[in-house]
């Protein structure tokens, strides 16, 4: 029988985790703003977190969880994923000075590459997999049975919601957030998480 209640909690949780500012959500803002392909990139994210969630529920979280050596390669992979990124966000900042680009002219990025981008920000990021593997499927996996579905399902439509709407709004505000000192001051808070997401990991926070 469906519990709302297990329902809420998955919401509930699923949300707390997935809308602390990250690479995966710096991502989706910047994509909205610039208004390239952000239907396609707000899918994918969704699509990546229904999926790592479903995995976690399964046990991935578990194996992952008791591998020193998946933990290590994620840690390591991750923070020099994450320090490449915010280095890019530093320069586009440093380099600044003029409107943000949007799509339709010659600097907007393909399609291809776009879900490139955000494929590698969501499965290289280590703390996508803790959050949504490890810790969502630790506490899905300890629920009765019955009660595992709901939980599942709340998580997954907190990352419908929160990508929705985080790539709708970002989109909606683009004429502020574009602005050539907004848009400096959105990169360089962008870099300085990704670096500080970085220094973290290889401290093994």
């Amino acid at each position: 029988m469906f519990s709302q209640q297990i329902f809420l909690q998955g919401l509930g949780l699923g949300a707390s985790l997935i809308m602390a500012i990250g690479a995966q959500n710096a991502h989706v803002i910047r994509t909205g703003v610039r208004g390239e392909h952000v239907l396609a990139t707000v899918l994918t994210c969704i699509a990546i977190d229904v999926a790592l969630i479903g995995l976690g529920m399964a046990g991935l979280g578990a194996l992952i969880a008791a591998s020193p050596v998946l933990l290590a390669l994620a840690r390591f992979g991750g923070a020099a994923f994450l320090a490449w990124y915010g280095w890019r966000c530093w320069k586009s900042s440093l380099r600044g000075g003029t409107a943000l680009t949007l799509s339709g002219q010659d600097s907007a990025i393909s399609l291809r590459r776009a879900l490139a981008i955000v494929l590698a920000l969501s499965l290289l990021n280590p703390h996508v997999w803790l959050d949504t593997v490890v810790l969502l499927g630790a506490v899905g996996s300890s629920l009765a049975g019955e009660q595992r579905g709901a939980f599942a399902a709340g998580a997954m439509t907190a990352s419908v919601l929160w990508f929705s709407v985080l790539g709708l709004g970002a989109r909606r505000f683009a004429g502020v957030l574009g602005r050539p000192a907004v848009w400096r001051a959105v990169e360089a808070l962008t870099g300085t998480l990704m670096l500080f997401l970085a220094l973290l990991l290889l401290r093994g926070a």
